[in-house]
């Protein structure tokens, strides 16, 4: 059963003011319980104000948690927690480093106070002091999950990927935490939440990297850090949100973005490093085949796949969206230079990746999935389709292809602009064609497989699309069996579109690597004119 929950931001020793605003709330609302993050309390605050709040004067309306933010409580407080007493009726201390689950059965994890990296040792011995210690952090990893995080400082990095602005006030005044960081990456809550001295920020979704034995369900984390509550700007102070506990998370939530915490865990490698550089550029070496690995070594899985967000040398720099089964990215060394569709007002490569959040070879060993992921997939294909007829005037198609072996390692289509006279003149399918025939290859035969999942063995698949804005779309779907009397070359779709567009000299993805800098800019020129188009920014 969903649990209603309504967080506030510091306090500050507003006591009557918050909790009359609690009361009224509840009396609409009826909320399961509520969370006071930073500071309940203002630092020396008049007992005479605790007291009314200790002797039922000030009138807390339901169960209402908080923790030690960065000044201590009052030490009237601190005697009744010694005692093993509440506040008050209904308002709980949850410790300063805790695991707690409320009674709808919500996992509340709880780091109060700020680091203080100078205090070795371990853990610290008692529980109201606005510190904490990073053997308190280590040790809180140990709870494995969280619905739930509450700390006081934020995750350091956390604005990383993210689109949304951070108040200036709050650049100057956020505490951030490597450590924070870190458990947040381990336990992977639903919600992080913690309080700033001035603003409120509320950053996009973000997905966590999946682990092998969830790899079917979503961990997706939340960051909230709420105002002061009774702020004088007003900014927002009340977060109000519902929450199933163990309920698993199967789809992404519209503008999630990668997580912010995985480019801290590795270094940038250099451009002749090729696992590096697999990372989006197909994962195949310039000779058309897979650098061999020892046979007695299974194909990689998610952690060391380049193409799932688990393996922690993502370049998330270069992701563009994430759907709810798929994502898209830019390619590294993309075909297209930066200005070779300038001419039709494209000032981008548009050379982009579809890849499914699965982790499988191909359609048909995603299973009863394969159907929902070919359909997210498919979607963003449209739609960057769409993208680039009225980008270019209807002067620019598209070609997108796949390669599906099942001694793969992560299916994924390429997508590449191509000039709209060349798709309806014919020469696009024709190259395609006549470079099978000059490969020997077998030869294409015009059908719809869809997800292909009663294809009995591996294909080479290319979509070749066109609208010249007055006749109407036309699409074509051509697949060319492949089986083990030959051996297929992986840059077989690369290599047809080079010698389509003239680019034979950008044939090899290594030789046109990009620096990063180029990399962000081709996906922030991406992301604007997607836009319009991009569904997984709809709310």
């Amino acid at each position: 059963m969903a649990a209603k929950v309504i967080v506030l931001g510091s306090v500050d020793g507003k006591l009557q003011e918050a909790f009359a605003k609690l009361e009224a709330l509840q009396k609409k609302q009826n909320f399961s319980f509520a969370i006071a993050t930073g500071n309940l309390f203002a630092p020396g605050q008049d007992d005479g104000n605790v007291d009314k709040l200790i002797n039922g004067t000030v009138r807390v309306p339901l169960s209402t948690y908080f923790t030690v933010g960065t000044t201590p409580l009052p030490q009237v407080v601190i005697e009744r927690i010694q005692k093993g007493e509440d506040i008050c009726e209904n308002l709980h201390f949850l410790g300063k480093r805790t695991t707690t689950t409320t009674s709808d059965g919500i996992r509340i994890v709880t780091l109060g106070g700020a680091l203080d990296a100078s205090i070795i040792g371990g853990q610290s011995k008692e529980q109201y002091l606005p510190f904490h210690t990073v053997g308190d952090v280590k040790s809180l990893r140990g709870a494995n999950m969280a619905d739930i995080l509450l700390t006081t400082p934020w995750p350091a990095a956390i604005t990383t990927n993210s689109s949304v602005p951070i108040a200036q006030e709050n650049k100057s005044a956020v505490t951030a935490s490597e450590e924070v960081a870190e458990l947040c990456a381990a336990l992977k809550p639903r919600y992080h939440f913690s309080a700033s001295s001035s603003s409120f920020y509320e950053r996009e979704p973000f997905l966590h990297p999946p682990t092998d034995s969830s790899f079917d369900s979503k961990a997706i984390t939340r960051f909230i850090s709420l105002a002061p509550f009774g702020n004088p700007s007003k900014a927002k102070a009340l977060y109000a949100f519902q929450i199933t506990p163990g309920e698993p998370t199967t789809s992404v939530p519209a503008g999630c973005t990668p997580s912010p915490f995985l480019s801290s865990a590795r270094k940038r490698a250099a451009p002749d490093n090729d696992g590096q550089y697999s990372r989006f550029a197909n994962g195949h070496d310039q000779r058309g085949s897979r650098r061999k690995r020892p046979k007695h070594l299974p194909p990689p899985g998610p952690d060391r796949c380049f193409f799932c967000l688990s393996n922690v040398e993502v370049d998330t720099h270069m992701i563009c969206c994430i759907g709810t089964e798929a994502y898209v990215t830019t390619a590294k060394g993309p075909l297209p230079g930066q200005d070779h569709f300038a001419s039709t007002s494209l000032s981008f490569p548009c050379h982009q990746l579809i890849i499914p959040l699965s982790h499988e070879p191909t359609f048909q060993a995603m299973g009863s999935d394969a159907e929902i992921v070919f359909k997210d997939m498919t979607r963003f294909k449209e739609a960057m389709q769409a993208m680039l007829a009225s980008q270019s005037n209807h002067k620019l198609g598209a070609v997108t292809w796949e390669i599906s072996r099942q001694k793969g390692i992560h299916i994924h289509w390429q997508f590449i602009p191509v000039p709209y006279d060349m798709i309806r003149k014919g020469l696009v399918e024709a190259g395609f064609k006549v470079e099978a025939e000059n490969q020997k290859y077998p030869p294409f035969q015009e059908t719809n497989i869809g997800p292909a999942i009663n294809e009995p063995g591996d294909f080479f698949r290319v979509w070749i699309w066109s609208d010249d804005g007055e006749t109407g779309i036309q699409s074509k779907e051509l697949v060319m069996r492949l089986d083990d009397s030959f051996r297929f070359d992986l840059q077989f779709g690369r290599r047809v579109m080079a010698k389509l567009l003239g680019l034979e000299a950008r044939l090899s993805w290594r030789d046109v690597v990009q620096s990063t800098a180029e990399e962000v800019t081709d996906v922030d020129k991406f992301k604007a004119a997607f836009k319009p188009w991009d569904f997984s920014l709809e709310e």
